[in-house]
């Protein structure tokens, strides 16, 4: 089927992810019918609203940055005003009073002062650690974010004699947050990619932004009212189980997964925008050399898991700030990695503690009583108030397969498949950053750039 110019063509997007939003906003943006398809009744993926009881919840607590750019975009044009949805935040680490942590805290000053503002009147840190902070900063700068060869998070901060204290309180918590991947087997490359468009970049780029609703309503609800309004279709509760190529284009045979039914559905071109193990499996029966080989190569990919834990306590109960780090230790018994006050970001949920491990497998062998329980006490001690031990109710949500791990030279595949007409999206496509919200964003915009300027062939 040749290129069919300025013709209006039927689209389908696999999956309502952040990066099939992201896709799905795209070529409905420019002209074309879309329908996206999501086996889940919640749009949003692995970062979404969970309804546990009578509680609105997320599957996670995310942070984004002033340097998601992308995302940012998107959410002006489904028409989110971030300054309603997302409490901005100066960059900061900032522990517990009294805890033995520290407290580093950037003023609105333009780049590059910001950070040596910040790093002069940062208290819990000695001279050595600030000199050592100040010379990986400097390195980094002069080698242009870029290593010849791509090492560990561990590596890179033993290399430029980072100090134990340093990489305890600042590197440590930072890989975790941007990488879900521990320093020891993080790709040193990609963490320097985040440094770089964040403390490397404007001022305004290292700001941090907390979500003041929660993720679906975030961008995918208004995603999906985006493509409603252009004349497409989201459709939930659907499992696309096979897809084929014929003469008049991609056939999905799609399913309700409440068994309503199996259905055949004929497109012009298909983002498949699934998590890497799912897309693995629809590429695998393709049965075509090339997606063998993607699919193969997703299939190696390893998982690491995120924990939050929420816990509530009195309405009247909160946190000094918004959010804390917190040093984990596995031998004290201390999980938590963050904590959030989320009766900060929304008054109905006062009293809310959202707690973020990260890379949590080891936690959450503990199981959720347990976990619970040891991450309660962990508050009760640092923050040295004991009624936080004694929550009025908890729940742990783990996301078995949050991330995939950031190891260095992780080979990711492109967002062409090389198949015309069916392209990927996911935060686990080739690009600079790790599997993160922006990382989804940006691969969903690349693969409705692709699919829009792909040449529809006969199969």
């Amino acid at each position: 089927m040749a290129k069919q110019a300025g013709r209006v063509k039927r689209l389908a997007v696999v999956g309502a992810g952040w990066a099939g939003c992201a896709a799905a906003v795209e070529l409905a943006r420019a002209g074309h019918h879309v329908t996206v398809f999501e086996a889940a009744r919640t749009l949003g993926g692995r970062a979404r609203r969970v309804q546990v009881e009578q509680h609105t919840l997320d599957n996670g607590q995310h942070i984004l940055l002033g340097a998601y750019s992308a995302t940012l975009r998107l959410l002006k044009l489904v028409g989110i005003e971030r300054e309603q949805v997302l409490l901005n935040l100066p960059l900061q680490m900032r522990y517990p009073p009294d805890s033995g942590g520290m407290d580093f805290v950037a003023p609105r000053w333009p780049a590059p002062l910001h950070l040596a503002a910040a790093l002069l009147r940062a208290s819990g840190l000695g001279r050595e650690d600030k000199l050592s902070l100040a010379r990986f900063s400097t390195s980094a700068r002069w080698m242009g974010w870029q290593l010849h060869n791509d090492c560990s998070v561990a590596t890179l901060l033993e290399r430029f004699d980072q100090t134990p204290r340093l990489n305890q309180l600042m590197w440590r918590p930072l890989c975790l947050a941007a990488l879900n991947t521990p320093p020891e087997r993080a790709s040193a490359q990609i963490f320097l990619n985040v440094l770089r468009d964040s403390l490397g970049a404007k001022r305004s780029a290292s700001d941090m932004l907390l979500p003041k609703v929660d993720l679906s309503a975030l961008f995918p609800d208004r995603a999906a009212a985006f493509v409603a309004r252009h004349g497409g279709v989201v459709r939930t509760g659907v499992k696309v189980e096979g897809l084929s190529r014929g003469d008049e284009g991609w056939h999905l045979n799609v399913r309700g997964v409440d068994g309503d039914g199996d259905r055949d559905a004929c497109f012009d071109g298909v983002v498949l925008a699934l998590p890497a193990s799912q897309a693995a499996l629809l590429l695998d029966r393709l049965s075509e050399p090339e997606t063998k080989q993607i699919a193969a190569q997703l299939s190696a990919f390893g998982s690491e898991p995120i924990t939050t834990c929420y816990l509530q306590y009195d309405a009247a109960s909160r946190l000094a700030l918004p959010f804390f780090a917190l040093v984990d230790s596995a031998e004290a018994g201390h999980w938590g990695q963050f904590v959030f006050d989320r009766g900060q970001l929304d008054p109905a949920q006062a009293g809310l503690l959202a707690v973020v491990v990260s890379a949590s497998s080891e936690a959450a062998e503990l199981g959720q009583a347990a976990l619970s329980e040891a991450v309660a006490r962990q508050l009760a001690s640092v923050f040295k108030r004991p009624e936080l031990g004694v929550p009025v109710w908890a729940k742990v949500i783990t996301e078995k397969r949050a991330t995939y791990s950031c190891s260095p030279g992780l080979s990711r595949p492109d967002n062409a498949t090389g198949l015309a007409g069916l392209m990927l999206a996911g935060d686990y496509t080739a690009g600079d950053y790790p599997a993160t919200i922006e990382a989804a964003v940006r691969s969903g915009v690349q693969a409705a750039a692709s699919l829009k300027n792909t040449a529809f062939a006969s199969a």
